[in-house]
């Protein structure tokens, strides 16, 4: 089965288009490195809503108790307009979209920690919220990871975005085989990631596989896509990945030599406590499954979650929540 392009919601102003409201364009560089291997959809409600580039600033401002998207310079509302424009074009998004990336902050398109204004007067007492658009696409795209360019910059939240946007792709093109066979398949192939991601969500993912209650293929598929988004909704712990190394080992452990297993999990301890990336472990490992043809652990979707290129992106934004 081949694997397919994710399709990705990105807005227009990350690299795209100099669409901000100051007439600017924001560097995106990891946005960029995605480029070829994805399909990209862009879009920037702001301009899609009629307001022109340059333009006035927009922001979220409560007006008892429900947020309005208001322009501060000229008092103009666009709460209405935004809307339209969002439920007009997240139409189907659920089953359009692999994942989103939104401009961080944006009061149409920030998904989270957007500025909510008391009032539009300068300086006033501001809470956090969601912007107008990216709001109604997280809630729409619920089952796809949704980020924003400035959380990307972590290494671990980009893996984790990464992984899950491939998976979805993956799943989707599988599906569409509707065959439980090729569910079987697909489900193996990534045994190990879901044991790092969601061990009791792998376990029940496995009993709907095995499908001893003889649904139909249409339901086995619909739940098991369900089920297979929300076991790698949240990251996995280092621990989790250090364990499905651990159990890797088993598979050569007899092969290699004292030293090389030594060193090994020398580096194991050294991904834990966070001095090396993941990645430094499972290329080890994959030095092995390529030097002994170990046939299950090549197939496994665990070491190689997405194009080994995305790994190049440099982490400039250490310390931030993965959670």
């Amino acid at each position: 089965m081949p694997d397919e392009r994710p399709h990705i919601l990105v807005s227009r102003c990350l690299g795209f288009a100099a669409c901000r409201y100051n007439g600017g364009v924001v560097a995106a560089p990891f946005v960029e490195s995605l480029k070829p291997f994805v399909q990209v959809t862009t879009a920037c409600p702001e301009v899609s809503i009629g307001l022109g580039v340059p333009r006035a600033p927009i922001r979220l401002v409560d007006v008892d108790g429900v947020e309005h998207l208001v322009q501060s310079a000229t008092g103009l509302d666009v709460t209405d307009a935004m809307r339209s424009f969002g439920e007009e074009f997240l139409a189907g998004a659920e089953d359009l979209y692999d994942g989103a990336i939104l401009k961080a902050g944006s009061p149409s398109c920030g998904y989270r920690d957007v500025k909510v204004y008391a009032s539009l007067e300068r300086g006033s007492a501001s809470r956090k919220g969601s912007g107008a658009f990216g709001g109604a696409v997280a809630a729409r795209c619920a089952l796809s990871p949704v980020e924003d360019e400035g959380r990307l910059r972590n290494a671990d939240l980009r893996g984790h975005f990464l992984t899950r946007l491939f998976a979805r792709a993956r799943f989707r093109a599988a599906a569409r085989a509707g065959e439980v066979g090729e569910l079987v398949s697909f489900h193996a192939r990534h045994k190990l990631l879901l044991m790092a991601y969601n061990q009791v969500g792998m376990r029940e993912l496995g009993r709907l596989v095995a499908n001893r209650e003889r649904r139909t293929p249409t339901e086995v598929w619909a739940e098991y896509g369900r089920g297979f988004a929300a076991a790698l909704a949240r990251a996995p712990r280092r621990g989790s990945a250090v364990n499905v190394l651990m159990h890797a080992l088993g598979y050569v452990s007899e092969r290699v030599t004292p030293q090389e297993r030594a060193f090994f999990l020398a580096t194991l301890e050294d991904y834990r406590v966070g001095r090396v990336p993941l990645s430094v472990a499972l290329r080890l490992m994959q030095a092995w499954i390529v030097r002994f043809d170990v046939a299950y652990l090549r197939d496994q979707v665990f070491f190689e979650p997405y194009p080994r290129e995305l790994l190049d992106e440099l982490d400039s934004g250490k310390g931030r929540d993965v959670r």
